[in-house]
Formats: C-alpha cells, structure tokens, sequence
C-alpha cells in the first residue's frame, strides 16, 4: 500500500540523514566521478549503502534504481521500482551549506506512489502519496500561485535562462538558486517561489521525489515540453522539468 511505503520511505530517510551528518562540515573524502558527472563523497556511498540494504530488505520485489548503485536492465522487469539519491547537492554538502537533501521514491508503471525528501540540517521532511496530497514536518501544504511572468520567482540556474533556450524570448523572472533539484520542487510545493524550470537532461532520480511533492501541492509538472513525467525509463533521463501553477506554467511553455 502506498502508506506504508511513505512510512517505509519516511524511516529510512530520517537514518539517511542521520548518517550526512556525522559526515557533515567534518572534511568528508571526495571524489570526482570523471565524465562531468560531478562530485561524490564518503556521506553519499554509506547513505546509498544502507539505503540500498534496508529499502530491498522491506521490499525485495522492487527494483533499484540510485545515483550511487550502477543501473542494470533488471529494474525494468520491476513494476515498482526506489529511485534513490541518497545526497542530492552533493557539491553544497562539501561547501558546508545546510540545502542539500536525501529523495527517495517509489514509483509504479512509471508513476511516483509515495515520495519523501528530507534536508537534516534544516530539519525539514516533506512527504506525498500519490492522490492524497503534501505535507511538510506532518502539515499540508499548497503552492502559491502567480499568473505572469513578471515578478515571477524561479528556481534555476542562470545557464537555464540564457537565449539559447528561448526562442520566445528569455522570460523576464526573478531567479532564485539552490543547488538540490529534490530541493527546489519542495520550494515551489511549500509556497516559497512561483516556479522552477531546469532544461537540461535530468537525472530521474534528481527530481522524481520532488515532482510528486510539487504536484500534490496543486502545481503544474512536466517536461521541458509540456510531457508527461514518467519514471524508470530505460535510460533513466527526463527532457527537464518545469514545475509551476497552471497560468504560469503556460506562459513559461510559451517562450521555449
């Protein structure tokens, strides 16, 4: 049942966070993972570890897919699938800022079911289950709508808002940063920004917790395009994401 798996989901991402933190502004080892993939550290391979171990032992049928776990075709003989990241903002944990997060969901026929993402440093859970609405530290919660692009506050990062990208015309937007994707979602969930867009391919663990949370708080989520979001592709890539109220959304769609 979806409710057990949020709680599932819930547990485990509160050990996750447990153990980020002893690692946390505690000079963790690094290492670059090659081919532009970004950072890694010690804190994101013993949360993937035990995430890994806990996760399948409660739910030996699902499949995996994780930032930290090497992928395999066998997930797609799954009809419920984690998609983990363990450490999402890997680079804002190593400079010691408090926005990184841990995202974990489960999805279903390529729909997220149950979703959590949890930043242990500033003590914030926010949860879903498909249908039944979000909630932040156990409190519902709702988006906050804005009709035009002017004075619009958007989560991206500036390489997102550059010409290349918008042939309508680069939207006239107040940008706002954080480095978590998973992050950013939850911002836009909560009622903190209007928007957050990013346009390039998308890791789907990077942001499939957080598309359920932004939905079930009543935004608009698609692809960069305007598709629909499906999870556990077989190359686990999405065309972007745009998260955002209907009449905003639709204005963004319209310049790209």
């Amino acid at each position: 049942m979806p409710e057990a798996d949020l709680a599932l989901l819930t547990d485990a991402a509160l050990e996750a966070g447990k153990i980020a933190s002893t690692f946390f502004r505690n000079d963790p080892q690094t290492w670059d993972k090659g081919d532009g993939q970004g950072p890694v550290t010690e804190a994101d391979l013993a949360m993937n570890a035990m995430l890994e171990r806990e996760l399948l032992r409660a739910r030996p049928d699902y499949g995996w897919l994780s930032e930290e776990t090497e992928d395999t075709s066998s997930r797609a003989d799954n009809r419920s699938v984690f998609i983990i990241d363990p450490l999402d903002g890997t680079r804002a944990f190593i400079e010691g800022s408090k926005t990184f997060a841990t995202s974990l969901a489960i999805a279903t026929d390529g729909q997220v079911q149950a979703a959590v993402v949890h930043l242990p440093e500033l003590d914030l859970t926010y949860t879903a289950t498909l249908g039944q609405g979000a909630e932040l530290n156990g409190q519902p919660i709702r988006f906050r709508g804005h009709d035009t692009l002017e004075t619009a506050t958007v989560l991206s990062n500036k390489f997102n808002l550059t010409a290349q990208f918008w042939p309508g015309g680069v939207p006239p937007v107040q940008r706002h940063f954080r480095s978590s994707l998973a992050y950013r979602l939850c911002l836009v969930a909560d009622g903190q920004f209007n928007a957050m867009l990013t346009l390039r391919p998308t890791w789907e663990w990077d942001v499939a917790a957080g598309t359920l949370i932004a939905a079930e708080a009543g935004a608009k989520v698609s692809t960069q395009n305007g598709g629909t979001v499906r999870f556990n592709n077989t190359m686990p890539h999405l065309p972007g994401i745009i998260a955002a109220g209907p009449e905003l959304h639709e204005a963004l769609l319209a310049r790209l």
